[in-house]
């Protein structure tokens, strides 16, 4: 499909649904239902966390209870139900969404998360109230920071799941296809992995590590699969021994005899309902097992120290995390790939944007529902890496905004359009964000979108010492912004996973990510201006730390990834030093030189012209 049918119809979109997925008519029910579970628990109060056990940004149907108990569906969240009264606590990027979504006649929504609930606790369950929680859904470190914060005014009390007593239809756990990489996109073999992660616990002491995320265990098994949207996780658990064969629990429906053979030389499988006996086992015989506090479930760290008092639990990070950031050839030589297959289709998209957007007939649904039938026509393209953020005008100033039929608004000539999209493609993920103009952009627009512009170069330029985090370079995206009294509330960047989570730690770069860089991490670079009721700007590329080639091998720099042009008619040219103007030049040199010979007709005119040198 190109630019050339001015009206082009797309294929209804598979990666991302637009519907309202919750009716606050269902909020009320369901409360009164969970309050009478709760009475006859002898609670006065329960939480319901957005997460699953495996901490991921999706969860599988069955796994969405705070969406079943007040119809949020954001990413982040959780609620507290008391006797009489509820509350939803979120963060700013919900704020606008949550009340729209629950019933805020028996739903209090607080921008406020897990380290700022605690004050507001006494509003809603009495004083010296218990308060369930399951173990399964909380870490060990919110669990005990809750607890100290509630000290003296209510208690926590580790119990079964409530909202599953009351969810008579709750989907069932996924069973998808597990998808064994080869060498060419793993670049490292399962077993030189967990002989590395082996090597490390003998180092660290440890006798053994329990793996709960399905990020670590899909790279360390070097195994995909579709259990939640969006990221090609298989759900399950895992424990590594010092010496021999780690076991890989599963829902006992994947486990066949043919699963069993593909995994004989690497892993056994075993019946996730079996999980606790094995953790109970190894505390047991005071083996030293390793669980990272900030993502196992409090349920894990129970279970091995239920076995005996000699069980010992050593409290650090994941121990696949740091290594798996380090992406190897194979992965990156994946990642630019996917990045070229990505440039070609979004090349295909701005052009159609471009000669629509004026004629004023688009909306913010139909320009997700062509961005994805350009990029499906890669039979590579899999699915989305999350939802398309598709915001036409003031709906571009909400940071997290996701259309649905409800909330579809028109693009009006004239106005801003902000697309923060990616995909999943069998070699690897991508994330990209791109504001456009539809017409004559105004000072305040052009003026605004040249500082975020001058914060991305800032960091798409930067070379720092080995050693530095993405916490100390954090200040180079937000300085042009701050000069003029403005900022934006998000960071400026997160890790990215090879054909995994588009959203992955543990580095990134904004203040809370301290680690430092290291060769070959995937991280976006994404600084942003938000007006609130007018318009929204961000520009994302991804990029990934090399070696510097000055500095005698002591100084990284960054490698864009990305290929897509920059909006120039946003640009305020007199605000670029000459370094800025020849790096945005370079870039779209380089665009230019990778994906025009991919294209054809209007499409490869198109791309011409918008990678023009400034």
């Amino acid at each position: 499909m190109t630019p050339k049918d001015p009206s082009p119809s797309f294929p209804p979109a598979l990666f991302q649904s637009f519907e309202e997925r919750s009716d606050p008519r269902n909020v009320a029910p369901r409360l009164k239902a969970l309050r009478a579970q709760m009475a006859e628990a002898g609670l006065d109060g329960f939480l319901i966390p957005r997460a699953d056990a495996h901490r991921g940004e999706s969860v599988p149907p069955g796994e969405a209870r705070l969406a079943y108990v007040t119809g949020f569906t954001g990413s982040a969240g959780i609620a507290l139900v008391g006797p009489r009264k509820a509350a939803l606590f979120i963060d700013s990027r919900y704020t606008l969404q949550a009340p729209a979504q629950t019933d805020t006649t028996k739903v209090t929504v607080i921008e406020a998360l897990q380290s700022g609930i605690a004050a507001h606790i006494p509003a809603f369950v009495p004083k010296g109230g218990r308060i369930g929680y399951d173990p399964w859904l909380h870490t060990p470190g919110e669990i005990k920071d809750l607890a100290e914060k509630l000290a003296g005014t209510a208690s926590l009390v580790a119990t079964g799941n409530l909202v599953d007593r009351i969810w008579a239809d709750r989907p069932a756990a996924p069973v998808t296809p597990i998808e064994f990489l080869g060498h060419n996109r793993a670049g490292k073999k399962a077993e030189d992995k967990l002989a590395e992660l082996q090597a490390t616990l003998a180092a660290e002491k440890a006798d053994a590590t329990v793996l709960t995320l399905p990020e670590s265990i899909c790279w360390l098994f070097n195994i995909r699969g579709r259990d939640v949207p969006n990221t090609p996780f298989v759900l399950g658990f895992a424990i590594v021994p010092r010496k021999g064969k780690p076991t890989l629990y599963f829902d006992k429906a994947r486990i066949t005899p043919e699963l069993r053979a593909q995994f004989a030389d690497i892993a056994t499988l075993a019946d996730t309902a079996g999980l606790q006996a094995a953790l109970r086992k190894l505390g047991a015989v005071g083996k030293h097992v390793w669980v990272d506090p900030a993502s196992a479930p409090v349920a894990v760290l129970n279970a091995i120290k239920s076995g005996s008092d000699d069980a010992r639990v050593i409290e650090k990070r994941d121990p696949v995390l740091l290594p798996k950031s380090r992406k190897n050839d194979a992965e990156l030589a994946g990642m630019r790939e996917a990045h070229r297959l990505d440039g070609v289709a979004l090349a295909k998209f701005l052009a159609w944007f471009d000669a629509e957007a004026p004629k004023g007939k688009l909306d913010e649904i139909g320009i997700v529902t062509a961005l994805e039938a350009f990029r499906r026509e890669e039979p590579t393209c899999v699915d989305a890496s999350f939802d398309t953020i598709s915001g036409a005008g003031p709906n571009g100033a909400i940071v997290h905004y996701r259309v649905t039929e409800k909330t579809n608004r028109p693009l009006h000539p004239g106005e801003l359009m902000l697309v923060d999209s990616g995909a999943q493609y069998l070699s690897g993920t991508t994330d990209i964000t791109r504001t456009m103009s539809t017409g004559k952009p105004s000072a305040e627009e052009k003026d605004r979108f040249t500082r975020v512009l001058k914060g991305m170069i800032a960091i798409s330029m930067a070379r720092f010492p080995r050693g530095t985090s993405g916490a100390q370079i954090d200040v180079l995206a937000r300085q042009f912004l701050w000069q003029a009294g403005l900022t934006y509330t998000h960071g400026t960047g997160h890790g990215v996973g090879a054909y995994l989570g588009v959203h992955e730690g543990p580095i990134g770069i904004s203040p809370r990510y301290t680690l430092p860089l290291e060769v070959g991490q995937v991280i976006s670079n994404e600084p942003g201006y938000y007006k609130d009721g007018g318009f929204g700007i961000r520009i994302e590329n991804l990029v990934h730390v090399v070696e510097s080639p000055v500095g005698e091998g002591k100084y990284l720099e960054f490698e864009t990834l990305t290929l897509a042009p920059i909006d120039l008619r946003l640009v305020e040219k007199k605000l670029l030093t000459d370094d800025e103007r020849d790096w945005l030049n370079a870039y779209h040199k380089r665009v230019w030189k990778e994906i025009g010979p991919e294209l054809k007709g209007e499409a490869k005119a198109w791309l011409k012209e918008a990678t023009a040198e400034l």
